[in-house]
């Protein structure tokens, strides 16, 4: 399956050299289908609303305990096609704001980190 290569600040798609929309390649694809993941609202995917993080349900405006937040992120990274494993090696919870860095092996081996 392809992906979009999108921008890394807009998060919009590009275009390559021949002005077509740009297609992200592995080992970078992976990366970018679980940062895509881990900001999916649930129910937001209109397809399958099992889909994304519970923000709306269980994360905003609610005080869950950080091990919850980080089992959500695992499992919506697991959820990408090619990932064999992820890791939340960091988790910040501040001022209403999260961040955090996850790190994702995918099915080559190829290990990256994706910060969120």
């Amino acid at each position: 399956m392809k992906t979009f290569l999108l921008d890394r600040t807009a998060w919009d798609c590009v275009l390559d050299a021949s002005g077509n929309i740009a297609c992200a390649t592995d080992p970078y694809q992976v990366a970018q289908d679980v940062a895509s993941a881990i900001r999916t609202f649930r129910g937001e995917c209109w397809y399958d609303t099992t889909l994304g993080i519970p923000y709306w349900q269980a994360v905003l405006g609610q005080l869950p305990p950080a091990s919850f937040i980080r089992s959500e992120l695992v499992n919506a990274a697991l959820m990408v096609p090619s990932v064999a494993s992820a890791n939340v090696t960091q988790l910040v919870l501040n001022d209403r704001q999260l961040a955090g860095e996850i790190d994702v092996t995918d099915t080559s081996g190829n290990t990256q980190a994706i910060t969120f």
